[in-house]
C-alpha cells in the first residue's frame, strides 16, 4: 500500500466516470481498534430506469450494513462483491476486524462466507439500533451530524462484543501482516513470521475467516494490482514480477478471474 493511500480505493473497482454516489469514510473510536476498522457511508442518486453497479474485492472481514430498507451482517465475500444502486438511498457500513466475526456471531465465520443474515438475528444484537440509525439518517443522510449519531449508536452495540481474545488478536496480526508486507508471497512466510505450523495456520484462518492463508496472499496481490493499475501502470510484465507472479499471463488470468477484466482493460479506465 502506498503512503497516504486510502485502503478502500484498493478494493473498490469504481469506474472513474461513475458519478452516481459519494462515500464518507470515518475511523472507529480508538478503543474499538481490535474489533473494527472503519465506517463508510455512501449516499446515491441514480436516475429512474438506470442502475449503477458497484464492484468490490472485499477485504477478509465481515461487515455490518444498515440502510433505509435493510439491515444485514455480511460474512466474508471470497469472490467479487456486486451491489446495484438504484434510485436515491444511503447506507451506513462498518468494516469489522478479522477477529470480530466469530465474536459477534458466536460461530465459525466459515458458515457465513459469501452470504449474509439479517442483523437482528445476530445473538445479542439490540433491534432498536437499526431504528436509531435510521432515525439519525432520515432528515439528511449527507449531514456530518447524522453520520456521527449513526456511528455512535453502532459502536455502542459493537463494543458489547469485546474484548478480543488472544486468538482473535493473532488473526488480526496475521491479516495485517499480509496486507502491509508485500514480501509475504508464500504461506510459509507467515508460518515463519508467527512461528506457527501451516496446518495450524490453515485451521485458524478457516475458523476465524472462512478462508485459507493462500487466499489472503492472493487477495493482497490483487489489491496491489488494482492500486498500481489505477495509476495507469502499463508495464504488466514488471507489475507481475513485482507482485510475485511467475509471469504476465498468470497475473492476467488471476486478475480477469477475480474482476472480469484484463489488467490492460482495467488500467485503460484511468488512462
Amino acid at each position: 500500500m502506498s503512503p497516504g493511500e486510502d485502503p478502500v480505493d484498493r478494493a473498490h473497482l469504481r469506474d472513474p466516470t461513475d458519478r452516481s454516489h459519494t462515500i464518507a469514510r470515518y475511523p472507529v473510536s480508538t478503543d474499538l481498534d481490535a474489533l473494527a476498522r472503519r465506517f463508510w457511508i455512501p449516499t446515491w442518486s441514480v436516475p429512474p430506469g438506470q442502475e449503477a453497479p458497484q464492484h468490490v474485492l472485499q477485504y477478509p472481514v465481515c461487515l455490518i450494513v444498515i440502510a433505509d430498507d435493510y439491515a444485514r451482517f455480511y460474512g466474508v465475500t471470497s469472490g467479487l462483491s456486486e451491489t446495484i444502486l438504484r434510485g436515491d438511498g444511503w447506507a451506513v457500513g462498518l468494516m469489522l476486524q478479522p477477529a470480530a466475526g466469530r465474536l459477534v456471531t458466536g460461530r465459525s465465520v466459515a458458515e457465513l462466507r459469501d452470504t449474509y443474515v439479517g442483523l437482528t438475528t445476530i445473538p445479542g444484537f439490540t433491534p432498536t439500533v437499526v431504528e436509531d440509525v435510521r432515525a439519525a439518517m432520515a432528515p439528511d443522510p449527507t449531514a456530518a451530524e447524522a453520520h456521527k449519531s449513526a456511528r455512535e449508536r453502532i459502536e455502542a452495540q459493537v463494543r458489547a462484543y469485546g474484548p478480543v481474545d488472544d486468538e482473535g488478536r493473532l488473526v488480526n496480526d496475521i491479516v495485517d501482516r499480509v496486507e502491509i508486507d508485500q514480501h509475504v508471497l508464500r504461506v510459509n512466510d507467515l508460518c515463519e513470521r508467527f512461528e506457527i505450523t501451516e496446518r495450524s495456520l490453515q485451521r485458524l484462518t478457516r475458523r476465524r475467516l472462512g478462508l485459507s492463508p493462500k487466499w489472503l496472499i492472493r487477495r493482497r496481490r490483487l489489491h496491489d494490482a488494482v492500486s498500481r493499475l489505477q495509476r495507469s501502470e502499463t508495464d504488466l510484465a514488471g507489475l507481475a514480477a513485482d507482485l510475485g507472479y511467475t509471469d504476465q499471463a498468470h497475473l492476467t488470468r488471476d486478475f480477469r478471474s477475480a474482476t472480469g477484466l484484463t489488467p490492460g482493460r482495467f488500467a485503460a479506465r484511468f488512462g
